[in-house]
């Protein structure tokens, strides 16, 4: 659902002679058709492939803009299009003849990196020999490094794995024409400040490029007063607006139980067809092929399905040959299928717009539909900011038991028995079950066993299911139970973290730089130590970002980070292999190398434990707190 232009807030304007055209609703040209934005023929013929039939507001304002040469500021959020808006005039800059990088796009997390190339390559689809190649921490150099060598022509990474490749050499910016920040106020928050500077101060003085970011305060208008040339700049709303004819509920489950709990929302549900989206390709196809093994009637789009398969899966699903439908946000753009009744949100969304338009693919044409969205016990973050977003909350339900499963098909059997009864000819079962009975058995256990066999219940292998489902109920709910209770036992005499919590910023005074600032945890795994402190400028989130993005760790793997003058110590619950202390080693926070080792346990090194106030959120009076897209241990995020 496109969002409405709107006007420049006031916070982002400027008088200065350097101050970007701002192109608003008053000055913004009246909504054009994909076909009058001027795309060339193969650009336009991906885009309607894609079912995208109207552009979006930033699409609208943004896409002429670069065709014709100009620099570009975007305020917009993930979902509002923008992808799109700066991928498809790209795409018209690249010659696929010349097989060097001719285009860098940049972004904060390897998540992030992964699904723009997708995108990227999507609108590529009708343009044969482009390449797109992302590049991202927590991957083998050496595939990308290959990559490179062949040639490609779109790079899109991360800061850090960027800086890399183009300090190994197997990535030059020589004949890069078009470079694209994306989310420059997340890639800013995590310290790349000085990682995006070199990489713009290597690219050609000629070039185009475009900055998007959800917000443009002061540090953000610096960049683009240093790196673009009179850019457009374009600022759109977000969408917020859920349908109201669909029942949201969401459930709390681990990353590891999302398969299992998926099939049995697809067993319950009475929907005619769903749809379950993902946040990746590879995801997608892992989750549509786990499905087809259980016997669901299902299939998976995703970015690089050709055009025609896509129309017959589709059709498939229209007419009812196929019920489950497994897509990521890309492929599901344009969907239209009245029959989907049921949304699964097998991954939460990034944004609340995505959330939106994921859910919008049911209860339509008068219908009522239902969304059900997995959150494992780590994103309950996501889950707030998305409710706050669409202003409305979302009912917590459970996910459905194997008894439930087989209780719902043997309630639609039942169900049927009228209908079955009124057609007749059971002659030849009634003597069947009388003879039987005539036997001695007892005709309710009889018409129990032959209904508990209707359903597949086998009887020992169902309740074994069964167990396994309440003890993992029983941890779930102990380990809930667990955290309430380090939550409450932690708010005891917090003293200044109370205030900090509450919205008192005050605190006590940073006046002693020697006392450690950082996440505060329990203890666990194994402490590291790295050679970036609180006198390069880093902050907690510039490390986690780092150890995720470069170290392939997941959010929840990090513990409790001190942050020292010099260096910082960080608990890591697992040991790091020799591979990634290698990558990790060679990462960057902050323009300076991680040079990441082991903790010895020397005394001046730890550091006077102040348990009672949550340090390293703040540094002269700036909020250092990790961002929504960062990978930090605020938010506990599962891979």
């Amino acid at each position: 659902m496109p969002s409405a232009p709107t006007t420049l807030p006031a916070d982002t304007e400027t008088t200065s002679a350097a101050a970007p055209e701002a192109v608003t609703a008053d000055t913004a040209p009246a909504q054009p058709g994909f076909d009058q934005l001027g795309l060339p023929p193969a650009l336009a013929a991906a885009v309607a492939d894609l079912g995208f039939t109207t552009p979006s507001a930033i699409q609208a304002q943004a896409i002429p803009a670069l065709l014709s040469g100009r620099d570009i500021t975007g305020v917009a959020q993930t979902g509002t299009g923008k992808t799109a808006a700066f991928a498809l005039p790209l795409l018209a800059a690249v010659d696929p003849d010349l097989h060097q990088v001719q285009a860098l796009v940049l972004t904060p997390t390897r998540e992030l990196a992964m699904q723009v190339a997708e995108a990227v390559e999507s609108f590529a689809s009708h343009l044969p020999g482009v390449r797109v190649l992302p590049v991202y921490g927590g991957a083998p150099y050496v595939p990308q490094q290959r990559a490179l060598r062949e040639g490609v022509h779109v790079v899109v990474g991360t800061p850090g794995r960027v800086m890399d490749h183009m300090e190994r050499g197997s990535l030059t910016l020589d004949s890069v024409r078009y470079l694209v920040l994306d989310e420059a106020d997340e890639m800013l928050r995590m310290g790349f400040a000085e990682d995006v500077d070199q990489i713009f101060g290597k690219a050609p003085a000629r070039r185009q490029v475009a900055l998007f970011s959800a917000t443009m305060p002061p540090a953000i208008r610096a960049v683009a007063e240093n790196h673009l040339h009179d850019p457009v700049a374009i600022a759109v709303a977000r969408q917020s607006s859920t349908v109201a004819s669909v029942h949201q509920t969401y459930a709390i489950v681990p990353f590891r139980h999302k398969t299992g709990a998926l099939v049995r929302v697809l067993a319950t549900s009475d929907a005619d067809a769903a749809i379950v989206f993902t946040r990746t390709r590879s995801a997608a196809e892992e989750v549509g092929a786990a499905l087809i093994e259980r016997g669901i009637s299902a299939a998976t789009i995703s970015g690089d399905v050709a055009q025609k398969e896509r129309e017959k899966i589709v059709e498939r699903l229209r007419s009812g040959a196929l019920d489950v439908l497994v897509a990521t946000d890309v492929a599901a753009r344009g969907l239209d299928v009245d029959r989907i009744g049921l949304v699964v949100n097998f991954d939460i969304p990034r944004e609340p717009e995505a959330y939106v338009h994921r859910i919008g693919r049911t209860g339509r044409a008068g219908r009522t539909g239902r969304a059900v969205s997995f959150v494992t016990p780590h994103e309950r973050g996501k889950l707030k900011h998305i409710e706050a977003t669409i202003k409305t909350s979302l009912e917590e339900v459970a996910v459905p038991s194997p008894r439930d499963v087989s209780a719902h098909k043997a309630g639609r059997l039942l169900d049927a028995v009228p209908e079955r009864l009124a057609a007749g000819r059971l002659d030849l079962y009634t003597e069947l079950v009388r003879a039987r009975a005539a036997e001695g058995a007892d005709p309710v256990d009889l018409a129990a066993t032959l209904l508990a066999l209707a359903v597949g219940d086998d009887g020992p292998r169902q309740r074994a299911e069964q167990e396994e489902y309440e003890r993992e109920q029983r941890e779930a709910r102990a380990a809930r139970t667990a955290r309430e209770t380090r939550r409450h036992e932690a708010s005891d005499g917090r003293g200044a973290r109370d205030r900090f919590d509450r919205g008192d910023r005050r605190g006590p005074s940073r006046a002693d730089d020697d006392r450690p600032r950082g996440i505060r945890r329990p203890a666990a795994g194994t402490r590291y130590r790295v050679a970036v402190g609180h006198t390069h400028g880093v902050n907690p989130g510039g490390i986690v970002g780092a150890l995720t993005n470069e170290g392939g760790l997941a959010g929840s793997d990090v513990g409790k980070i001190d942050i020292f003058g010099s260096f910082s110590l960080v608990d890591i619950t697992a040991p790091l292999s020799e591979a990634q202390l290698d990558r990790l080693g060679r990462a960057r926070v902050a323009g300076k190398s991680l040079r990441i080792t082991v903790d010895r346990g020397a005394p001046e090194h730890r550091g006077p434990r102040r348990d009672g106030f949550r340090e390293g959120f703040r540094d002269g009076g700036r909020d250092h707190r990790a961002p929504r897209t960062e990978r930090g241990p605020r938010q506990h995020r599962d891979f």
